[in-house]
């Protein structure tokens, strides 16, 4: 639990790690203070012999740091779209009132702090929150009371009932990634027998993509990274997974820590890399003593440190916490990020593999491309690719969430339907589907049958199934918002552009929208996609953009009675002006 507050942090006591300090030094701040305050920020300032402004710059781009005080209780509720269907604003509301304290706010005394925050990695088991760090998972309003009490009494967290804080890692259907039993320090015997170039041969053949939603060749992004001349190379493996109604890395950084951590240490044999770093999102903090136990587990094994299994190679892996920035999913915001700068995307190139991480040759992959890496060598390139199609070789895990029967991880070929994995989960009455999260497709029925694969409907694991009770348009407003709220701000056209879609569906939503608004999402969308610096803004209207082309219906029933009439006069009047001309053309009587 974050302790009560006092009036500095003891910064000299924090264990400095060289070019990346910083981060020790602003996590310690605001779990020992609450926040990192203007005053503290001046310390670590003066400390590093850094600007303060630079220091400033990073406490304020970050969601999970703040410079003003958060409560002793420090409370962050879910608001990804499956909370909202599940009951969370009536939990935020029974909360504010038991607790006397409004959203947003650190209540007067200082007690507890009350916020939303995008999806936290817990859609299959919502509503969901944070407390102190810790998740609480299946939230009702009579444990929201409860909560409420035991926060006035004071009541440490630790000995809150244990069963709120139980997730569920529900594998509904494994394959060979969610199924994958390494023995640690197989992989990498194995791979020593083979020798680097053939490794990296067998990543090659078995067609091994990113699974981070791009699909980038593997192999390739190997090869670059080891031939661009360097004095120090590095492996990243990404586990900021802030898409929206993803939690697949949440399972696997549980299940399958080892498979992960050898094909770090695979990869970075692979490349002459000897450091890793696991970037791990900041509402994953939890996870860290699990992740740090296999980590000595592997030490002590001789499969870390400087000599590998008493061979000449060397590989160590840190952890590195972020905190709270869903534009550090992109891996040169991720790099940013872990120089300690503020995570705004980078021009390109040069590309990571060439200059990434301090300037060095970075392989930056995400947890389960690094994990089907090993994979390969333990079961060969044919077992993998005889998964999928010959353009998606190989499997892909599914976080499924929203209207389903059974919520949770599904593993399928690439190149399975839609309609496929529908059945699979047990979903019914099906409206639309949301594939790769906000910034990925939503589909209609129509297209049930489209294969999830890069050739067609490309997913970084994302699958939320909504039926006909919901509302699409308050489902696209609702991923606008949250694109509004994580545009970095670096670029005019994220940053206007999201502000303006939101203000939009906001007015559509309340039944005052006109037609030509609909014509301006359309061309404030495109002008984004064109011209935005990152991903985020290119494909920031893409929920709108969908639900526009496939459920216009929709929208223009939600116009304003004054545009719906004008419409429709103006329509009465074309069809009159189709008419054919009446056979009796007399004049008609005064």
């Amino acid at each position: 639990m974050t302790a009560p507050y006092a009036p500095s942090a003891n910064l000299s006591a924090t264990t400095e790690t060289a070019e990346d300090s910083l981060w020790p030094l602003l996590h310690a701040a605001q779990q020992s203070l609450g926040c990192v305050s203007p005053t503290t920020q001046q310390q670590i300032a003066a400390k590093l012999k850094r600007p303060v402004a630079e220091v400033r710059g990073v406490v304020e781009f970050y969601h999970l740091l703040s410079s003003t005080p958060q409560g002793e209780y420090c409370l962050r509720l879910s608001d990804n779209i499956t909370d909202r269907f599940d009951g969370n604003m009536a939990i935020l509301e029974r909360l504010e009132q038991r607790l006397g304290v409004d959203l947003g706010h650190c209540r007067a005394d200082g007690r507890v702090s009350l916020h939303l925050t995008s999806c936290i990695g817990l859609a299959d088991q919502g509503p969901a929150a944070l407390i102190n760090g810790l998740p609480l998972t299946r939230l009702t309003l009579r444990r929201a009371g409860r909560m409420a009490q035991l926060i006035e009494q004071r009541v440490p967290v630790a000995n809150w009932p244990r069963r709120w804080f139980h997730i569920n890692n529900t594998v509904h259907r494994a394959g060979p990634t969610l199924g994958c039993r390494i023995k640690p320090g197989s992989v990498l015997r194995r791979a020593w027998q083979l020798g680097a170039d053939t490794v990296l041969q067998h990543i090659k053949t078995a067609g091994l993509r990113g699974r981070g939603g791009a699909g980038f060749a593997s192999a390739q992004k190997w090869l670059h990274a080891r031939d661009t001349p360097a004095d120090q190379r590095f492996v990243i493996a990404n586990a900021d997974e802030g898409e929206p109604g993803t939690f697949k890395d949440r399972a696997l950084l549980t299940l399958q820590a080892d498979a992960l951590f050898e094909g770090m240490t695979l990869a970075g044999w692979v490349i002459g890399a000897k450091r890793g770093i696991l970037y791990l999102r900041g509402e994953y903090q939890y996870l860290l003593p699990h992740l740090h136990a296999v980590l000595a587990r592997r030490r002590a094994a001789g499969l870390l440190g400087a000599r590998l299994l008493d061979t000449d190679n060397a590989f160590e892996i840190d952890i590195h916490l972020g905190a709270g920035a869903y534009i550090c999913g992109e891996e040169t915001a991720l790099i940013e990020s872990l120089e300690g700068k503020r995570g705004i995307p980078r021009l390109r190139p040069p590309f990571p593999v060439n200059a990434g991480y301090l300037g060095k040759p970075t392989l930056c992959h995400n947890v389960e491309t690094l994990i089907q890496a090993a994979q390969i060598i333990q079961n060969g390139a044919a077992a993998f690719a005889s998964y999928g199609t010959p353009a998606s070789p190989g499997s892909k895990v599914l976080s499924i969430s929203g209207d389903v029967a059974r919520p949770g991880l599904y593993e399928f070929p690439l190149g399975v339907t839609v309609q496929q994995v529908l059945e699979a989960c047990g979903a019914q009455n099906v409206q639309a589907v949301q594939v790769g999260g906000p910034s990925g497709c939503l589909i209609a029925p129509t297209e049930f049958q489209r294969h999830l694969c890069y050739e067609d409907l490309p997913t970084s694991g994302s699958f939320m199934v909504f039926n006909h009770q919901r509302d699409i348009l308050e489902i696209a407003r609702h991923f606008t918002r949250f694109f509004a709220f994580e545009s970095c701000g670096f670029c005019t056209p994220c940053r206007v552009g999201t502000q303006l879609l939101q203000r939009a569906m906001d007015t559509l939503c309340s039944g005052h929208g006109s037609r030509q608004q609909l014509n301006d999402i359309e061309e404030i969308g495109e002008i984004m996609r064109q011209t935005s610096h990152c991903g985020l803004g290119q494909s920031a209207a893409n929920p709108l953009r969908d639900s526009l082309l496939r459920f216009r219906a929709l929208y223009e029933a939600r116009l304003s009675t004054i545009e719906a009439s004008a419409a429709f006069d103006l329509e009465a009047r074309l069809a009159e002006t189709r008419q054919p001309a009446p056979a009796n053309t007399t004049e008609p009587a005064p």
